[in-house]
């Protein structure tokens, strides 16, 4: 009896060492997948491939997972306080990804290799808090600048203008053929002539990040001569904008330079790939500035990915980062990502396509900062990017002057925005 015990006994040790070095065995090879979360909802197969190329280097599958653009902040809070948040995901800059990591969301990657060597400043800050802990890896940022149309410069004898004097000059010469707008630029959508042209002209007539950080540290104030000069410079091109301007749509506006019905259009550098079928020959140029002011350019922090501080993999997370902060990593993502979107990495990475090459090459020997409200005048009420927007269209539309508009929107941020030394 006791002999059939232990031989039972022997049989079940087995079984149970089986079973169980075969569930270690099948975790142990077990493919790790992670998600990454996105408010990129057009970029899925551009990411994709970038992703199958990582895959392909370290063995790891991450899939991308986009949300509608408008309901990103509202459904990945919602999934990180649910604890469904995803692995690896795009986070917004300054404030609002600030916001996220002190709630303990995102992970801190302040000692990422690479990280603080190899990014500029400007890239880091847009997803620092305000002890200088960085949040998210700089991926991505896009240019404003001016599209134009170089069959119709070339047919009116008009150069690329080197100056804010220049630039009006050729508008108005353009003007005086009768064929075509100017401009293509409307105001009706609002948001796209404050980004796309304000903000674009602004580093110019400021004096770039200096000036920028001399109005967010009260050094200046918000309705200063070169402020006012700013404002001015948008109720200038109103007369150059197309008739009708006031009720144009964003993609109005993109139809009349595609038809070649406008000579030019300020813009974010995210459309080049809709004009890439154009019958006629495009290309960009950087806004100008007044004479006797450094060149300057919007060169605007639009991309940064963050890692889930209570995701399940950390360890193939962080390593991805760590990849992203590489300038092998960022050539890869640089090659995948749709044209206008720029590595902000400091190594020189090649941009193939060369309307995007031509685009980018506009930041080499000129200052660079981001959109003028974006670091510190968003989130206040009333918010730097409201009044400057009504400002804008204010002026173009002959409602106010140029120093009333500058004037509004420093009585508008002096009601909460107190100047950081």
């Amino acid at each position: 009896m006791k002999k059939i015990i232990l031989t039972m006994l022997t049989i079940f040790i087995a079984f149970a060492c089986f079973f169980g070095c075969t569930k270690t065995e099948d975790k142990k090879d077990e493919q790790v997948v992670l998600t990454m979360g996105s408010w990129r909802a057009d970029d899925v197969a551009a990411w994709e491939t970038i992703l199958a190329e990582y895959k392909k280097i370290s063995g790891v599958e991450i899939q991308f997972k986009p949300t509608n653009p408008p309901d990103y902040n509202a459904t990945l809070r919602l999934q990180l306080d649910n604890g469904t948040g995803p692995d690896l995901m795009f986070a917004r800059s300054y404030a609002t990804g600030a916001e996220l990591f002190a709630k303990g969301f995102f992970e801190d990657v302040s000692d990422l290799p690479g990280l603080q060597e190899n990014f500029s400043a400007t890239a880091k800050a847009a997803w620092q808090d305000s002890t200088g802990k960085s949040f998210a890896v700089p991926v991505a940022a896009v240019i404003q600048s001016v599209f134009y149309n170089k069959n119709i410069f070339k047919q009116a004898g008009i150069a690329i203008p080197e100056t804010w004097e220049d630039f009006l000059a050729a508008c108005k010469s353009l003007a005086g053929t009768g064929r075509t707008a100017p401009l293509a630029n409307g105001v009706s959508e609002e948001w796209d002539i404050n980004e796309c042209f304000m903000m674009g002209i602004l580093p110019n007539f400021i004096d770039a990040e200096k000036g920028r950080l001399a109005y967010e540290n009260g050094e200046r104030p918000f309705n200063d001569a070169d402020m006012v000069k700013a404002f001015q410079a948008m109720a200038d091109v109103a007369q150059y904008c197309p008739k009708g301007f006031e009720a144009l749509s964003y993609n109005d506006s993109n139809a009349l330079f595609a038809t070649g019905k406008a000579a030019m259009f300020a813009d974010g550098s995210w459309t080049l790939d809709t004009f890439k079928d154009l019958p006629f020959e495009w290309g960009n140029f950087a806004f100008p500035p007044p004479k006797g002011k450094t060149p300057a350019i919007c060169f605007h922090v639009d991309m940064g990915i963050a890692m889930n501080a209570n995701g399940k993999h950390k360890e193939e997370a962080k390593a991805f980062l760590r990849w992203l902060c590489t300038p092998e990593g960022v050539a890869i993502v640089a090659k995948g990502l749709p044209g206008g979107f720029y590595p902000m990495i400091q190594a020189d990475i090649k941009i193939e396509d060369p309307h995007s090459a031509e685009l980018y090459s506009l930041i080499k020997g000129r200052e660079q900062d981001v959109r003028f409200v974006w670091p510190k005048l968003m989130n206040g009420d009333p918010s730097g990017y409201v009044l400057m927007n009504q400002g804008v269209i204010a002026v173009m539309k002959g409602e106010k002057t140029a120093q009333q508009a500058a004037d509004e929107m420093a009585a508008g941020l002096a009601k909460w925005y107190k100047p950081s030394k």
